[in-house]
């Protein structure tokens, strides 16, 4: 994972989190148009053999209609909950590694990333120059990366047991 993409994209993923959240917490499912248009442009599969006798044309459409609807159903509840937990855990890691950061790199970098204040308000606030913010934020990456680094080892050694 790239530190500097995440110190730039953090808020919109904060945003993309609680989105996925309200979507998670009031799921309804896949419309009821979108399945009956679904089922409408669906090509058939395999080969069509017409049986003799009567058919119950309308109770196997509902029955078809059903499985359709709740494969959809599942299908987007689960991407929802994937999106919502790959968000939340990358989010989480993030929060942690810049807790971990020395010194009075933990603040800055929140104030930075996270309350997205601009280099003069923190240069004031830290009583610092802008150019010491700058080496503040290189110094907070090359520590993040390490910690990003370990983690991928961590899993990478998970993967090999």
């Amino acid at each position: 994972m790239e530190i500097e993409k995440l110190f730039k994209e953090y808020r919109s993923w904060k945003k993309d989190m609680g989105l996925l959240g309200f979507e998670l917490s009031r799921f309804e499912g896949v419309p009821y148009e979108d399945v009956i248009r679904s089922m409408c442009l669906g090509q058939p599969q395999g080969e069509k053999v017409q049986g003799g006798g009567t058919s119950d044309k309308t109770g196997n459409t509902a029955v078809k209609y059903r499985q359709v609807k709740e494969r959809l159903d599942d299908d987007w509840f689960e991407y929802l909950l994937g999106r919502y937990q790959a968000v939340k855990e990358e989010l989480e890691f993030f929060e942690y590694a810049v807790g971990q950061l020395s010194g009075r790199l933990p603040e800055v970098v929140r104030d930075m990333v996270m309350e997205d204040m601009t280099w003069r308000a923190l240069s004031e606030k830290y009583s610092v120059s802008e150019a010491m913010i700058g080496k503040y934020r290189k110094k907070a990456l090359a520590e993040m990366r390490e910690l990003y680094l370990m983690r991928e080892k961590t899993a990478g050694r998970y993967l090999l047991d």
